[in-house]
C-alpha cells in the first residue's frame, strides 16, 4: 500500500497529506526565492514544488537536429512534424499530478508552459504563444491541467 492509498483509505486529504510529508522529510531543497528572474528558476522551482506534493514534472525538451546520417530527428512530446508544431507545442514541464476523484487517488496529466516573471500573454500576434496556449488548451479539454506559470503559485496557489 503506498502513503496515497493509506490516506485515501484514511480519508486524509491531498493538503493534509502534502503538510504531513513536508514534516516528516525536513530535509527537502528549500523553495527557491518569490523574486525568480529567470525561465529556468520558475521551472525548477516548479519541480521541487510538484515533488513535494506527491507528483512530478519533467523537462520536455521539443525540436530537430539532423543525425550523422543526415536524416532530420525530432524529439519532444507531439513534435510529430513541423506542420502539427506551429499549431501546438507541447510545454516545458510535463507530468503527473496525484489527486483525490471519488476517495481514490488519480494521476492527472500534467502541462506546464512556463514563463520568465513579467511576461504577459498569451499574444495571438506571436505565433509560438498562440501554439502552446493550443496545446494547453487541448490538455484541459481532455481532464488535464494545462496553465502558463510564471511562478510557483501560479500552479499552486498555497505555496
Amino acid at each position: 500500500m503506498t502513503v496515497f492509498e493509506w490516506a485515501v483509505k484514511n480519508g486524509i486529504g491531498q493538503a493534509a497529506l502534502s503538510e504531513l510529508l513536508s514534516v516528516l522529510d525536513p530535509v527537502r531543497p528549500p523553495a527557491l526565492p518569490s523574486t525568480m528572474k529567470s525561465e529556468a528558476a520558475v521551472s525548477a522551482a516548479l519541480q521541487i514544488e510538484a515533488a513535494k506534493r506527491g507528483g512530478s514534472l519533467w523537462r520536455n525538451n521539443s525540436g530537430a537536429c539532423v543525425d550523422q546520417e543526415g536524416r532530420q530527428v525530432r524529439y519532444g512530446l507531439g513534435n510529430t512534424s513541423t506542420k502539427l508544431n506551429e499549431h501546438f507545442k507541447s510545454s516545458d514541464l510535463i507530468g503527473i499530478t496525484p489527486m483525490e476523484i471519488g476517495g481514490q487517488i488519480v494521476g492527472v496529466f500534467t502541462a506546464i508552459e512556463v514563463k520568465a516573471p513579467g511576461w504577459h500573454g498569451p499574444r495571438a500576434t506571436n505565433p509560438r504563444e498562440v501554439a502552446q496556449n493550443n496545446y494547453l488548451q487541448a490538455v484541459r479539454a481532455m481532464g488535464g491541467i494545462g496553465k502558463f506559470a510564471q511562478s510557483v503559485g501560479d500552479i499552486y496557489h498555497e505555496a
